[in-house]
């Protein structure tokens, strides 16, 4: 169903739904216009992906999933990086000789035998202590390759109440 908020402007109802950003709900509203190249706007537990006009008549379904991909992406890209300099700081220089931001299935996150730490942008639907537990899960595995009773104990002591976050099953 198509409302029209002007005569230039449609709002599509069928495409909108919501989505997760740190484990808060976000509504997804598509709002067709007069521009050139699709836009996404975020405010207020809200989200608004503009889409030009001549896309009204198609099935949009894959230009939205790539438009919030890209959102992922990009608040992955700011929000890890934070997370990976704090959890460095706090072990004391422990870091991973590189870490990247890309979609592995199944999974949250993976450490790679050169030392490589891969994140999945998928993390910021979940809340933020999520995204440090992972991290913290993953600088461990630098210096305890398996899940030993010494990897455990690293992980406790940095952070002690992390069984509340071991129901994350994607974790490596």
């Amino acid at each position: 169903m198509v409302k029209f908020l002007n005569k230039k402007t449609y709002i599509e109802k069928e495409l909108c739904g919501t989505t997760k950003i740190f484990g808060e709900d976000y509504e997804i509203q598509v709002i067709y216009k007069k521009i050139n190249m699709p836009e996404l706007d975020l405010y207020n537990h809200t989200i608004t992906i503009f889409l030009p006009n001549k896309y009204r008549r198609n099935k949009n379904t894959q230009i939205l999933k790539l438009a919030l991909e890209k959102m992922y992406d990009e608040i992955a890209r700011i929000e890890i990086e934070n997370v990976m300099e704090q959890t460095r700081i706090m072990l004391n220089g422990l870091a991973p000789e590189n870490y990247v931001i890309k979609r592995i299935p199944n999974k949250l996150a993976k450490t790679l035998q050169n030392k490589t730490i891969v994140i999945n942008p998928d993390i910021v639907k979940y809340n933020k202590q999520i995204l440090k537990y992972v991290v913290l899960h993953e600088f461990c595995h630098l210096k305890y390759k398996t899940h030993s009773k010494k990897f455990w104990e690293m992980l406790e002591k940095y952070m002690p109440y992390y069984e509340e976050y071991e129901y994350i099953k994607e974790v490596a």
